[in-house]
Order: structure tokens, then C-alpha cells, then sequence
């Protein structure tokens, strides 16, 4: 069954639902927090339909569309050893979404994220911004419009959300200048090692804040005597999600901040592109210097365009190489992969790049890249991550992903986490030859003759996609189980995929 086939029956399935309720496209529309217009587009086939997306028409028609394992749990049947073909937009940003809903809590007006990336990671953060009084809504083209209540009702927090992901330690940021006492769930997300919220404290405390643990509690209980920083802020770790807390925190200062050895990655630049337009004063953005002058009070009507993500983007390059496949991947930040590019280029890579463009939010850089077919050869230096401007430390899964189908050995550095690096030991299930040196480095022998096998997704983003991409390369039928971890990153990954090409069946039961 091709996939028109299957979005007309789908559609049909769901119309047929909807009449059974006698709800009309306007009351289903309602429910989901969507247009009329996309239901009618929905139920005529027109439009694909995420697995989110799915479950949430199902539990509104109160029918099973959406058919899961006895363990709950959605697994991905993938026939691999075909060539992708056509081309694949590159969609916006989960860590950019995710930062810049954290700080619309600055925003006493309303806000409005343009075509934000319908994924886990960000329902979970609507999900705790509801528990807590805000109100949001999906519009058409999923721009999300959030409105903050007079106050947050902080102590309805949904708690298990909240542990399903590791963003709201980005919360103390926006509050810390709004409440002087208050608790925040422990961080969860990707399994990766022990994180600490020290170097965020490094940054707040300037402002007065203090977090602390209790022992044998699950949350972070923090305090305000509310102050401005008296020197320059020098943050102990460049670290994405650091420098957005503290942002954030100079966001609501009315005074001058200054924030060194900041990371200028994309998802801060976002954030502060964001701020800008809410009138806080910014110099050196993508530097690591910021110089910040807030304001006491925030309340405006604003919408913003997150910015294209590069992770995304360097998934479908990785996909294209070892698949051997001719794609073209549109819509990428090439400030954001232009490294991993040129490291790309001088193991064989070739490929052609288009004239530059501009983004929506009017800031980032954008190109079109198209993938020829190339002999790869391993890298003559190892492969290894560096804050921004180097190689993004969650783009190195894919170059090490990449280096399987190189001829020679490749040494893949992973230092900046715990245990990553031993995820790419399950890529030996699908034949690859990886050696593990110790839990951050190992070595990878290409090129790979590629089998298919059966695997549990890790409890990480990068590396089960990693074991995605490698399943569409192997000839025959491989599965990947419990692919939450996916959905948590990448919106509507396996039918984006099935249109360049790809055979991803959603699957129960197996």
C-alpha cells in the first residue's frame, strides 16, 4: 500500500468515526485544538497524520485508531537496503521549542510560536505549562499561541510530565525574578549520565537565586533574595541550557548583565532572537559574550519563527550517505553543519550546496544540500564534539554513523557524556565492526555489510535514530522497539522518511 492509499483510508476511518459521534469537522477541529480546514484536509487524505496526532483523534472519537503492543509501546518495522530518492525540508528546532517555551513564562502577553515541531519533548512542556495556568492552543500549521494566567499556579504542577523530560530545569530562569520560593521536579529526558544543576546555580545565584536537593526528594527546591549581579557572570560550563537560564534570568533584570564564556549555539540564539522582539536589549549574539540590559516588566503581544534545526538536518545527510542514496535536504542551518560538512567533504563526501537564504525568523542562515554519490574513507584525525563553532556534540552520533561506511578505522571521541558512546555498540547487532575502547571512545571499521536484526531503541534521542538510519541500510527486515525516544526529537519521522523512499511500518504486536 503506498502511502496515499493508506492517508485515504485513514481519512475515511476517521470520518466515518466522527459521523458515527454525529461531531461535526468544526466540534472535532475544536477538541484538538486545530482548524476545520485541516480536519477536512485530514479525512480527504491530504495530509499526513503523526502518531501523536493519531492517539490524541482516538481518545476524541473514543475508537482505537491507533493500535499499540500490550506493553503500550510503539515499535518501527523497518525493510531496508532501498535508495531514498527526492528531497526532505528540514523542520524546526526541538531545542530551540523547547527553550523558547520556557521562556514565554517571561511574557505576560500572549505568545505565539510559529510552526513549532509537534513532538514529545514539546507536549510535555505544554503539558506542565497547563498544569500551572497557561493557557495554549493549536492553531493551523501547528503555531502554538500560549497565554499566561495573572499567576502561576506552580503547586499543580504536573509532576510526571515534568520528569519525562530534562527542560525544566529551564523554568528557574523565568521565575526566579516572579516567585522567592518554590519547587521544580528533578530533570529527566535522555539517559545519559548524572546531570547536575551546579553550573546553573553558578549563573542564578548572581541574581540571588539558591537551589538546593533535599535528600531522599525528588525535586529542586529554590529560593530568591532577589539582587542584580554586581560583576560580570562567568559561567563554569558553556553549556546550551545553562546559558538560556540565565538569559532568561538577565531578561527580567533591569540593569545590564554580562554573561562570558556563554554558548552561542543555535537553541540560545533563538531564545535571544526571541527576547529581542520583546524589547530586551541583546549584543553578541553568537559570540561568547553577552551583554544583556532587561526589563523590570514584559508584556506584549509577539510571534516568532523558531529556526530550522541542524540535528534534524544532519539525520537526513546521515540517512542519504549510508543509504548510498541522492537526496536533497532543504531548509538547513548551514552556520549550524558547516564543520561536520567539511569534515564530511574530507572523507569523500561529495555533494552541492545552494545559494544562501534567509529563515523565517529572519536571522538564520539557510541552504539546500544535495548528496551525490560518494566513496567514503575514514578521517585521518578523530572524530570528536567542541561547543559551538565546533562539531555539535549531538551531531557526533551521526558522524560516527557515517564513519561505519567509510573504508578504514575512524576513532570516535564522545566525551561529554557519561555513556553515550556505548550505544554504538548495538550497531555490531546490525554487523557493524565497533570496538569499545572505554564508555567514551571507540573505534569503528568500515565499510559495513550491513544485516538486519531486532533491537531495543536506548533510552537516548541520537543514538536510536542512529539505529534507525542504520536498519533502512540493511537489506531485509529489521525492527526497532519503543521508539518513544524518537518521538520525543523528531516530528513524524518514519512517513517523512516513506516519502524519499524509505518502508517504515508502524507496527503492534511483534
Amino acid at each position: 500500500m503506498n502511502s496515499t492509499d493508506y492517508k485515504l483510508r485513514l481519512g475515511k476511518l476517521i470520518q466515518e468515526n466522527r459521523s458515527a459521534r454525529k461531531m461535526t469537522q468544526s466540534e472535532l477541529a475544536k477538541e484538538l485544538g486545530t482548524s476545520q480546514s485541516a480536519i477536512n484536509r485530514i479525512e480527504k487524505g491530504g495530509q499526513n497524520i503523526s502518531i501523536e496526532m493519531l492517539a490524541r483523534i482516538s481518545e476524541v472519537l473514543e475508537s482505537n485508531l491507533v493500535m499499540l503492543n500490550h506493553t503500550g509501546k510503539i515499535n518501527f518495522k523497518v525493510h531496508g537496503g532501498t535508495k531514498l530518492s527526492g528531497s526532505i525540508e528540514v523542520k524546526t528546532s526541538k531545542n530551540a521549542a523547547v527553550g523558547l517555551l520556557c521562556a514565554s513564562l517571561l511574557n505576560k502577553g500572549k505568545t505565539t510560536l510559529r510552526r513549532v515541531a509537534r513532538i514529545e519533548e514539546v507536549n510535555r512542556i505544554v503539558e506542565v505549562l497547563e498544569s500551572i495556568g497557561v493557557k495554549t492552543k493549536w492553531l493551523e500549521n501547528n503555531d502554538l499561541e500560549i497565554i499566561p494566567p495573572a499567576r502561576l499556579r506552580l503547586e499543580d504542577m504536573d509532576v510526571e510530565a515534568a520528569k519525562r523530560t530534562r527542560t525544566v530545569i529551564m523554568f528557574l530562569g523565568p521565575l526566579l525574578h516572579q516567585y522567592y520560593d518554590f519547587k521544580l521536579p528533578f530533570a529527566g529526558g535522555c539517559n545519559l549520565g548524572t546531570r547536575t544543576v551546579e553550573p546553573h546555580l553558578v549563573g542564578l545565584s548572581a541574581f540571588g537565586m539558591n537551589v538546593v536537593a533535599p535528600q531522599k526528594k525528588d525535586y529542586y527546591h529554590a529560593t530568591v533574595k532577589e539582587k542584580g549581579p554586581d560583576k560580570t557572570i562567568l559561567l563554569t560550563e558553556r553549556g546550551d541550557t545553562v546559558t538560556e537560564n540565565v538569559v532568561m534570568a538577565a531578561a527580567l533584570y533591569d540593569g545590564l548583565t554580562v554573561i562570558r564564556n556563554a554558548s552561542p549555539n543555535y537553541m540560545v540564539q533563538d531564545v535571544c532572537f526571541f527576547l529581542q522582539k520583546l524589547g530586551v536589549e541583546i549584543d553578541g549574539i553568537g559570540t561568547t559574550t553577552l551583554r544583556i540590559r532587561g526589563r523590570r516588566s514584559i508584556n506584549q503581544e509577539v510571534d516568532y519563527f523558531p529556526s530550522e534545526d541542524p540535528i534534524e538536518a544532519m539525520s537526513f545527510i546521515a540517512a542519504g550517505i549510508v543509504t548510498d542514496s541522492e537526496i536533497t535536504i532543504t531548509r538547513v542551518p548551514i552556520e549550524f553543519i558547516e564543520l561536520e560538512l567539511a569534515v564530511l567533504e574530507g572523507m569523500g563526501l561529495n555533494y552541492t550546496q545552494s545559494q544562501e537564504y534567509t529563515a523565517r525568523n529572519g536571522n538564520t542562515r539557510l541552504v539546500d544540500v544535495s548528496l551525490k554519490h560518494s566513496k567514503l574513507v575514514a578521517p585521518k584525525d578523530k572524530l570528536h564534539s567542541m561547543p559551538f563553532p565546533g562539531i555539535n556534540m549531538d551531531n557526533l552520533p551521526f558522524l560516527g554513523l557515517i564513519a561505519t561506511v567509510a573504508k578504514g578505522r575512524t576513532l570516535v571521541h564522545d566525551w561529554s557524556y557519561e555513556n553515550r558512546a556505548i550505544y554504538f555498540t548495538e550497531l555490531s547487532k546490525l554487523n557493524a565492526d565497533v570496538e569499545m575502547v572505554d564508555t567514551h571512545r571507540i573505534y569503528l571499521n568500515g565499510p559495513t555489510r550491513w544485516k538486519p536484526a531486532d533491537i531495543i531503541a536506548p533510552p537516548a534521542l541520537r543514538p536510536s535514530v542512529v539505529i534507525l538510519i542504520a536498519m533502512l541500510a540493511a537489506p531485509g527486515t529489521s525492527v526497532l522497539r519503543d521508539v518513544y525516544s524518537i518521538n520525543r526529537g523528531y516530528e513524524d519521522l518514519a512517513n517523512r522518511l516513506n516519502a524519499i523512499g524509505a518502508h517504515i511500518e508502524t507496527v503492534q504486536g511483534i
